[in-house]
């Protein structure tokens, strides 16, 4: 009898481990590069890596006030100046290094990213890609590219149970 009801213990605390597991919620915040910098001789609009501009470098800043209340268990970036640099204060603040992701290869990046289930993970990309990202992790395609002149969105996406919640945020 004692081993029945041990096996009923276990077998209940293995069942509510796993139901805990399964409604963890996965977080993402998405989000484009702060405003970069074209103002320097020879740097027309569309040079392939400035830097931020001071405008950029106080948005990136101010993330940490509009992210406030999520701890980023890991960030990704592109291999840009600017997108490491709008990625730099959030890593500084919580300990975490900048990961690098492939903005060519969106799709396996997203079925990598949503591998880190109950964990929250800060993406920082492009116009053109944070938009497809985000498409691509609610499995619709509801989000054109965001206009070059759009800097102040992102998009928290959350993921519990296999379904997906997409909020876009201004700030």
């Amino acid at each position: 009898m004692k081993k029945i009801i041990g096996l009923t213990c276990l077998f209940m605390a293995v069942s509510m481990v796993g139901m805990q597991i399964m409604a963890q919620t996965t977080t993402f915040i998405l989000l484009r590069h702060a405003e970069k910098d074209t103002s320097h001789a020879g740097s027309p609009m569309m040079k392939a890596d400035p830097p931020l501009s001071k405008a950029g470098e106080a948005r990136a800043e101010r993330l940490l006030e509009v992210l406030k209340e999520y701890n980023p268990d890991m960030i990704y970036s592109t291999n840009y100046i600017r997108t490491k640099a709008t990625a730099t204060p959030l890593a500084k603040k919580f300990s975490k290094e900048i990961q690098i992701y492939d903005p060519k290869n969106l799709a396996a990046f997203a079925e990598q990213i949503m591998q880190q289930t109950g964990k929250t993970v800060v993406v920082i990309g492009h116009s053109n890609t944070t938009p497809a990202l985000v498409n691509l992790l609610i499995k619709e395609a509801k989000y054109p590219n965001l206009d070059e002149s759009v800097y102040n969105q992102l998009w928290i996406v959350t993921i519990e149970n296999g379904k997906s919640n997409a909020k876009i945020i201004a700030y």
